[in-house]
């Protein structure tokens, strides 16, 4: 489908979409947890058939991290997945790239779910949505906006009425799986493979990224915003 921004090599976007009519795209771990996994499987020039790994792995995810993959089509900066959407920072290796990868991302995750749950018809909304990030203020405020996206499932008004509990939040966020902040946050686990740290800004790799500076950004562009 055309793009009013047609995607560019080497250039990072934040790439979103939620179910259609706000419909649920997760509904227990292991649909999260297949996400994931095709986060980093998918990425990449080769087929694959995942129900051929999981018929040998007798449907157990445990070793898609340790599968070879061909050239990546994208690099992921990050992510986060909640209930009904999710969201990407993408960067364009090469042509046509994240419309590869998110054709087949999408197109492998929608039939999971369909055949799971028996249903038919799209699950995402189309087109997915992007936005290019092109300045420093994106990129800081991009990456802590996904990073304290999952707030809004135990505090819906956070982003309009601030963080009321700070330490709740961020004992939650901390040990929210289903995201890329424990990643940056460096624990060790297998899912770290997804990113490409290489090409993430190095402002923001020097950065504390914890709880309290990506509190802190998020709150700097909604006052700027507000003051704009």
């Amino acid at each position: 489908m055309y793009r009013k921004t047609p995607f560019a090599e080497n250039e990072h976007y934040h790439i979103y979409s939620r179910g259609v009519e706000k419909r649920k795209i997760f509904l227990n771990t292991k649909d999260y947890n297949r996400f994931v996994a095709l986060l980093y499987i998918m990425n990449q020039t080769d087929p694959f058939r995942m129900d051929n790994f999981m018929r040998e792995n007798k449907n157990n995810l445990t070793n898609i991290f340790n599968e070879e993959r061909n050239k990546p089509l994208v690099s992921i900066l990050g992510y986060c997945l909640m209930p009904n959407h999710f969201h990407l920072i993408l960067y364009e290796r090469t042509e046509n790239g994240i419309s590869k990868f998110m054709g087949k991302l999408l197109t492998a995750y929608s039939m999971y779910f369909n055949t799971k749950y028996e249903r038919s018809g799209p699950l995402l909304t189309r087109p997915f949505r992007s936005e290019h990030i092109s300045s420093e203020s994106q990129y800081m405020y991009i990456f802590s906006y996904i990073h304290l996206n999952p707030l809004s499932i135990i505090d819906k008004t956070w982003k309009e009425d601030g963080v009321k509990n700070k330490n709740m939040a961020k004992d939650f966020l901390e040990n929210y799986q289903f995201s890329s902040f424990q990643d940056f946050l460096e624990k060790d686990r297998p899912e770290k493979i997804i990113l490409d740290f290489s090409l993430i800004p190095e402002y923001i790799k020097n950065m504390e990224l914890g709880f309290k500076t990506y509190e802190q950004l998020f709150q700097e562009n909604i006052n700027a915003k507000q003051q704009s």
